[in-house]
């Protein structure tokens, strides 16, 4: 079953499937009936729904309380009535140390879901890093700028960011189902790179606007796991990750 808000989405991906045993359910995590409902005949939910723009949040950090953590609270009990086996939610690397409404919504339901208890499911939590080339990310919006100009708008080139694929990311959470106990939190060892690395790998000039007050210039994953101590990629590595 794929829920989600995005019906352009999910009839893109039904065309790409056609594959009859799939159900799809328009709907927002915040309806904790349609997600009951949706959760029928199911073993294991990936909870991957959120409103991630840190910015976005910055200015609008009732919708993060509402979809983030409100949301997250309605997938537990939904998942608890509905006798699903398994849960994975998806966290950020923001969720360490949070400075932004994002990062607090999401540590506080890193904890819902890795104390949930009621009878019925396991719960387990994967911590991610910035995913490489996601909607919304670093990569797409330069490049977008890059359209039109030879210049790319950069916080500040020496902070950092972890480096992880989407099918990394997947085989994390595939893996999670496979193992799970219940209670986990789990956090992959990650490279990362500068983001004035990025700019030269994209061919880019920089433009420095300087770090908002809702952004790190270094990421951390847990205690001695940090963007700035992680493997530095290089130029021509990040330049070969970009084909």
């Amino acid at each position: 079953c794929i829920y989600s808000r995005g019906e352009h989405a999910q009839a893109e991906m039904a065309e790409g499937l056609k594959d009859e045993r799939v159900r799809f359910f328009i709907g927002d995590v915040r309806d904790r009936s349609r997600l009951r409902r949706a959760f029928d005949n199911i073993d294991t939910v990936v909870h991957a729904a959120a409103l991630k723009r840190i910015e976005v949040g910055h200015y609008n950090p009732t919708e993060m309380v509402q979809t983030n953590i409100m949301g997250a609270m309605n997938v537990i009990e939904a998942a608890m009535d509905a006798g699903v086996k398994k849960v994975v939610a998806l966290s950020s690397d923001k969720a360490w140390q949070p400075i932004s409404p994002y990062g607090q919504s999401k540590a506080l339901a890193e904890t819902m879901f890795r104390n949930a208890y009621g009878g019925g499911p396991i719960f387990a939590v994967t911590r991610y890093g910035n995913v490489w080339c996601s909607r919304g990310s670093v990569v797409p919006k330069w490049r977008e700028m890059l359209k039109t100009s030879d210049t790319v708008s950069v916080t500040d080139p020496d902070a950092t960011r972890f480096f992880m694929r989407m099918d990394e990311a997947i085989d994390l959470v595939l893996k999670v189902i496979k193992t799970m106990e219940g209670g986990e939190l789990h956090i992959p060892t990650l490279p990362a790179y500068r983001l004035g690395d990025l700019a030269e790998a994209m061919g880019a000039k920089m433009r420095i606007i300087g770090l908002p007050e809702w952004e790190k210039r270094h990421e951390g994953m847990c205690d001695g796991n940090t963007s700035d101590k992680a493997r530095r990629m290089s130029v021509d590595e990040l330049r070969e990750a970009l084909k």
